[in-house]
């Protein structure tokens, strides 16, 4: 395996750059981690064979300076670049770069990056292979009286995006003719305002429906597999919250058809390395709404009940390895749950930056937990308030939410507040526990109705 790379450069920071680490030193491949002046006591610098600072605490001075990054790669003599998620992992200008410095981009090619991060040419492409799409604009809606058109065409109500949108940035619901104008109008200037991209397209907004995502692996040989379906429809204003893999309402067949469609529409599509496509999930239906161009946060519940290690593929498939196995090889065995853990008050939602004086993760067969924090680590409020991710398998739906909720009742994070407490809620809810939720259900939770 150490010949697959000299060594590894990794473009993040916090429990991805930690996971990353860990599949390159079982691969045998030594690892540069770079960090901020604020990270500079952060256990993925600790636990690297080399570090560099490469800025100040803010991420556009060091985590998003794609010249400093570059340049530390360049100083350390490693040969590829992992950008983990979030960050530039999604920055095709980056991807470009560290091809054009003779690097290699552990991730998928530039150009299908910069496809899939345009959500209107992405609906596009998706649509030529044959993937479902949600009822709406063949592209950009570029004018209101369009709008309009559109609206009457597919019925109210309906969802204004953005075109280079993400997080929910950029996203009204018009759930009538009278809230069109105003719904257009501020989805374009948030658009504007987040992305410096106006663009924004329409879609039939759907009441009820679960948000299921599908994860690939794709050589440069041609080979595409499918590794099933994660529910994700746990989310409090757009983010995830909470993930399952496999969802509770999907059957084998559903699965299966999906999946053929997808990884042969993305073998047409020539795709390499890992993406994930999301689709909203009702009344039986799949419709896709976009794919994204790298590994994924709620990636250790895939890798739990296929037993794969996502991260150790995508870096054989960038040095040009074959997956080495076909979709019939790929076994679905038992069912996981994860649960982000956010230094956020529970109740508020505010963040909770500050100093951990205590730490305890739990364990035990089936259990997980991918974090950067020890004791006596303070949490920088400068970058996303996830600080921990529990993950908890088992061989029936029922016993992973038993492993889950006495997992949450060890985890102990003491210090600051944490998200722990609500995910407690979460597993005693009879719905939850029933698997009938909505992507809106967590919103109605959270306050109470």
């Amino acid at each position: 395996m150490a010949g697959l790379f000299q060594k590894i450069l990794i473009a993040n920071r916090g429990e991805i750059a930690l996971r990353i680490q860990r599949a390159c030193r079982e691969m045998g491949i030594p690892t540069v981690a770079v960090h901020s002046t604020a990270d500079a006591q952060a256990m993925h610098v600790r636990l690297a064979d080399e570090s560099v600072c490469i800025g100040p605490p803010q991420a556009r001075d060091s985590y998003l300076h794609t010249a400093a990054i570059l340049s530390a790669a360049i100083v350390t003599g490693a040969d590829a670049i992992h950008p983990g998620y979030g960050f530039l992992s999604e920055n095709a200008e980056f991807a470009d770069m560290v091809e054009a410095h003779g690097l290699t981009f552990i991730g998928p090619s530039p150009d299908h990056i910069r496809m899939m991060g345009n959500k209107i040419a992405a609906k596009a492409a998706m649509a030529s292979l044959g993937v479902p799409l949600v009822p709406g604009s063949d592209g950009e809606v570029l004018s209101l009286d369009s709008a309009r058109e559109i609206a009457a065409e597919i019925g109210y109500p309906v969802l204004i995006k953005a075109a280079a949108g993400g997080g929910g940035r950029g996203m009204k619901v018009a759930r009538t003719a009278g809230d069109l104008e105003e719904a257009w109008g501020t989805a374009r200037a948030e658009s504007r305002a987040a992305f410096g991209n106006d663009a924004v397209y329409m879609e039939k907004y759907l009441d009820r429906p679960r948000h299921i995502e599908l994860q690939v692996l794709a050589d440069t040989h041609g080979n595409v597999v499918h590794f099933g379906e994660r529910d994700c429809s746990l989310q409090r204003r757009h983010q995830k919250l909470l993930e399952e893999a496999g969802s509770p309402v999907i059957n084998e067949a559903q699965r299966a058809a999906l999946g053929a469609t997808v990884t042969s529409g993305l073998a047409q599509l020539g795709y390499r390395n890992a993406g994930t496509l999301e689709f909203l999930y009702q009344d039986g239906q799949f419709a896709f709404i976009e794919m994204n161009t790298r590994l994924q946060v709620e990636h250790p519940v895939t890798e739990m009940v296929c037993s794969v290690d996502l991260v150790r593929e995508q870096i054989r498939i960038a040095a040009g390895e074959p997956l080495g196995y076909t979709q019939s090889d790929v076994r679905f065995t038992g069912h996981a749950i994860e649960c982000r853990i956010n230094a956020e008050d529970p109740e508020t939602f505010m963040p909770t930056p500050g100093m951990v004086t205590a730490f305890h993760a739990p364990g035990g067969l089936g259990v997980r937990v991918d974090s950067a924090l020890y004791a006596g680590y303070k949490v920088p409020p400068y970058y996303d308030s996830m600080v921990a991710k529990l993950i908890v398998h088992a061989p029936t739906r029922m016993e992973a939410i038993a492993r889950l909720r006495r997992s949450l009742a060890e985890f102990a994070i003491v210090g600051i507040k944490t998200t722990l407490p609500l995910h407690q809620r979460i597993v005693e809810d009879p719905q939850f526990q029933a698997g009938d939720y909505t992507i809106h259900w967590l919103e109605r939770f959270v306050s109470g109705q």
